[in-house]
C-alpha cells in the first residue's frame, strides 16, 4: 500500500481519495522537509487533484510552510494557470501575499518565466509587474515615519533616538524612491545627547509645511533619573534640508507630537496620551495654553501617534494604539468640530496585521499623504521578526494605499493589512543614484553614515581618501565612546567589507569593524594590541552583551601595509574573515545567533532602534593630548585609518 505523499506525487487521485476516506487526518502530514500534503498537491499543477483536496479534504486553506509559503506559492511553482485562478478566484487566496522573505506567487511566476501565469496575475492585480512596489520602501532603522507633500516634492522625518545628527529627513519624487538630504539637529550643542542612554534622544518627529516654512517637531526623550523626562522640540528651516533653527522647547509631558494648523491659522501641538491638543503661538516655538483631551482612542491601549486631518468638512484624528508589538495598530475618529466630540471609525483598526505568522508585523504609526494627482496614502512603521521573534532590523518605514469609504472614512489598503506588493501611485518614477559603498574620496561623509551621539570635533577626519577615525577613551561599552562610524543594517543578508591601514596602535587598544545596537550590546570585530611582553597583533571578535565575551583569533602580519575586514551576515549569523590583498580570506570566527543585536535581545533600557554596523577605534587611557614635566607637548592619540567601506545586498 502506498503512502498518501506517493500518491500525491503520482497525481494518482483515485488513490489519495482512498487514502483520505480511511484515514481523513493524513492530509495533515508532511513530508521530510515539513511540507503539507496539500501544499504538495498544488505544486503538482493538477487542477482536479487540487480541487479535490480543496473541496473534499479535511485540509484548511490558511495552510504554509516553514517559510510561510501557502498554497498559492505552491500552485504557481507548477505555472498552472488553471490551478492558480482557482485558488484565487475560487478559495479568495492573493497573488500579492509574501512569503518570509517577501516572495510572491507572482514573483514566482516571474522568476520562472512563467508568462501565461504571470499575464493572469497581471490582469487579476490591475497591473504589470513593472508597476508594483514592495515593502517596505526603506528597510533598517527608520520608524515613526511622518510625510508632507510640498507640491510635487515629498518629504518623510523619521526617529533617530541618540544618533547624531537628529531626526533625518527625505525627499522622494514617488513615495517609494527615498534619499537623505538633510537633518533637523546638526548642533551637537543644541543635540544634547552626550548624558543620554542608548534608546533615548529623539522620538517620533513629524513633519509640517506653513507660510513657507518646514516645521519638525519631536520628543526629547531624557534618562530616567531625573523628575522631567520628557520634554518637546520645535525647529524651522525656509528648506527641507535645513540648516533649522535651534529647538525651541515646549515643557508639556508626553510623546509623539505633532503640530496641526486649522483653516483659520492657528496652530496646536498633539501629543499622547491618546491625543491630547495645545494651542501654540504663530511661530509654533511656544505654548500659549493648557492641553486638553481630544480624544483617548478607540482601541483603549497604548494611544499615541496623533495626527489631524481636516477633509471634507470632518477633523480626522488618527492615532496609533495597542503598543509597539504585534497589537499594534492605527485607529481613525472623527469630528465636525476641532474641540467636538470624536466618533470612532466603525472600521478601526484601519491598519493591523491580522496575520501572526506574516513577516510583515507591529504595523503602526501612521500618517496620511495625499499626492497632486489625489490619490491618499499612508506611511507607517512596521517590524520584520526572524528566528525566535527578532526584529534584526528594527522598525522600518512602510506605504499603502488609503480608500475614503461611502461614508467618508478613510481605510488603508482595503482593511487587509499591509501588503508585500502593491500597485505604484500615479507618479512619475524617480530613483535617486546612490550607493552602498563609500571609498571617502569626497571632503564630507555620505547621509548614511551615523553616530551615536556627536562625534568629537576632529573624530572624523576625511583625508586622502581615507576617513580617519579616531580612538575614543570609553570603550564601545560605555555611552561616553566617541566617533564610531556607523551605518544601517538594511538586509538580513549582506556582506560588509572595509580596508584598514595596518594600524599603529598600543597593548589595549583595538580598531575595526562593529556590529552595534547600543553601548549594553555590540560587538568587535577588529585589530588588537596585545599586552604581553612581546605585543602582537590579533584579528580578534569579541561580543558585549552586557558583558565582554572574547571569540576567536588569529595572529596578524603587522609588516603588511593594509588589512580588509569582511563581515557576512545571514540572518542571525555573522562570519569574519580577513585577508591583506582583498581577494584570498582566511575566517577567524563564526557567530551562530547575535540575537543581541536587536530590539528583543535584552531587556535592558530603552530598545527601539536596529542593528547597524560601521567603524570604531579605542584608544583607552592612552587616547589624550598630554605635556610632560618639561612642557614638551606630545599625543597618544591614534587613528583607525579606513580606504574604503563597501556593503553589498546578498
Amino acid at each position: 500500500m502506498g503512502t498518501i505523499r506517493d500518491a500525491i506525487y503520482l497525481e494518482n487521485i483515485s488513490e489519495v481519495k482512498r487514502i483520505l476516506e480511511e484515514e481523513p487526518n493524513l492530509i495533515d502530514e508532511k513530508d521530510e522537509n515539513g511540507v503539507l500534503m496539500a501544499l504538495l498537491a498544488a505544486k503538482t499543477g493538477n487542477l482536479a487533484l487540487v480541487r479535490y483536496i480543496v473541496e473534499y479534504s479535511r485540509a484548511s486553506m490558511d495552510i504554509t510552510d516553514n517559510e510561510h509559503k501557502n498554497m498559492l506559492h505552491y500552485a504557481a511553482l507548477s505555472g498552472s494557470v488553471e490551478v492558480c485562478r482557482y485558488l484565487v478566484e475560487r478559495v479568495g487566496l492573493s497573488p500579492l501575499t509574501g512569503d518570509n522573505n517577501l516572495v510572491t506567487p507572482i514573483d514566482i511566476a516571474v522568476n520562472n518565466k512563467f508568462f501565461d501565469l504571470q499575464s493572469y496575475f497581471e490582469e487579476e492585480i490591475g497591473a504589470k509587474y513593472n508597476d508594483l512596489y514592495r515593502n517596505p520602501i526603506r528597510t533598517g532603522f527608520y520608524p515613526d515615519p511622518s510625510i508632507v507633500r510640498v507640491e510635487d516634492t515629498y518629504y518623510m522625518v523619521n526617529s533617530s533616538f541618540i544618533y547624531f545628527p537628529c531626526i533625518p529627513v527625505s525627499e522622494s519624487k514617488d513615495l517609494i524612491h527615498w534619499r537623505i538630504i538633510g537633518y533637523a539637529i546638526t548642533n551637537p550643542e543644541w543635540a544634547a545627547l552626550d548624558n543620554l542612554e542608548g534608546g533615548r534622544g529623539y522620538w517620533a518627529p513629524d513633519i509640517s509645511y506653513y507660510n513657507g516654512k518646514f516645521y519638525i517637531t519631536a520628543t526629547y526623550r531624557l534618562n530616567d533619573d531625573g523628575t522631567i523626562y520628557r520634554k518637546q522640540i520645535v525647529v524651522s528651516s525656509d528648506k527641507p534640508e535645513g540648516p533649522y533653527s535651534k529647538p525651541a522647547i515646549i515643557d508639556e509631558d508626553g510623546i509623539d507630537p505633532s503640530i496641526f494648523t486649522d483653516d483659520d491659522g492657528k496652530r496646536y501641538m498633539l501629543l499622547n496620551r491618546g491625543a491630547r491638543i495645545l494651542p501654540l503661538s504663530d511661530d509654533a516655538t511656544r505654548q500659549i495654553g493648557e492641553a486638553h483631551l481630544l480624544y483617548y482612542g478607540d482601541n483603549k491601549r497604548a494611544p499615541e501617534g496623533p495626527h489631524l486631518l481636516k477633509k471634507d468638512g470632518y477633523y480626522y484624528l488618527f492615532e496609533a494604539e495597542g503598543g509597539t508589538g504585534p497589537g499594534h495598530r492605527i485607529t481613525v475618529s472623527r469630528s465636525r468640530e476641532l474641540m467636538g466630540r470624536y466618533k470612532p471609525c466603525p472600521y478601526n483598526p484601519i491598519m493591523r496585521q491580522n496575520d501572526e505568522n506574516a513577516i510583515i508585523q507591529r504595523c503602526g504609526h501612521g500618517k496620511p499623504v495625499c499626492t497632486q494627482k489625489g490619490q491618499w496614502y499612508m506611511v507607517y512603521l512596521c517590524g520584520r521578526k526572524i528566528g525566535d521573534g527578532y526584529s534584526l532590523l528594527g522598525r522600518e518605514t512602510a506605504i499603502d494605499p488609503i480608500e475614503w469609504t461611502a461614508d467618508g472614512w478613510p481605510v488603508v489598503n482595503s482593511l487587509n493589512g499591509p501588503s508585500t506588493l502593491q500597485i505604484k501611485p500615479d507618479l512619475p518614477e524617480c530613483i535617486w543614484e546612490s550607493s552602498l559603498d563609500d571609498d571617502f574620496d569626497n571632503d564630507w561623509l555620505s547621509s548614511d553614515w551615523m553616530f551615536p551621539r556627536a562625534p568629537e570635533f576632529d573624530g572624523i577626519v576625511l583625508e586622502n581618501s581615507y576617513v580617519k577615525v579616531k580612538g575614543s577613551r570609553y570603550d564601545l561599552n560605555s555611552m561616553y565612546a566617541k566617533n564610531i562610524l556607523l551605518r544601517r543594517q538594511q538586509n538580513f543578508r549582506f556582506e560588509a567589507v572595509c580596508k584598514l591601514r595596518m594600524p599603529q596602535i598600543y597593548p589595549g587598544q583595538d580598531v575595526g569593524m562593529t556590529c552595534y545596537y547600543d553601548e549594553n550590546t555590540f560587538l568587535k570585530f577588529g585589530i588588537f594590541a596585545t599586552k604581553e611582553e612581546n605585543p602582537r597583533l590579533l584579528v580578534k571578535v569579541a561580543e558585549y552583551i552586557d558583558g565582554y565575551k572574547e571569540g576567536k583569533s588569529r595572529e596578524l602580519d603587522f609588516s603588511k601595509e593594509y588589512v580588509y575586514l569582511k563581515t557576512e551576515t545571514n540572518y542571525l549569523t555573522r562570519t569574519f574573515s580577513y585577508s591583506y590583498d582583498g581577494l584570498n580570506y582566511t575566517t577567524v570566527d563564526v557567530l551562530d545567533n547575535v540575537y543581541y543585536l536587536c530590539d528583543e535581545g535584552l531587556k535592558k533600557g530603552k530598545r527601539f532602534t536596529g542593528a547597524m554596523i560601521g567603524m570604531y577605534a579605542y584608544a583607552g587611557s592612552f587616547g589624550q593630548e598630554y605635556t610632560d614635566d618639561a612642557g614638551n607637548h606630545g599625543s597618544d592619540v591614534i587613528y583607525g585609518e579606513f580606504d574604503f567601506f563597501n556593503y553589498k545586498t546578498l
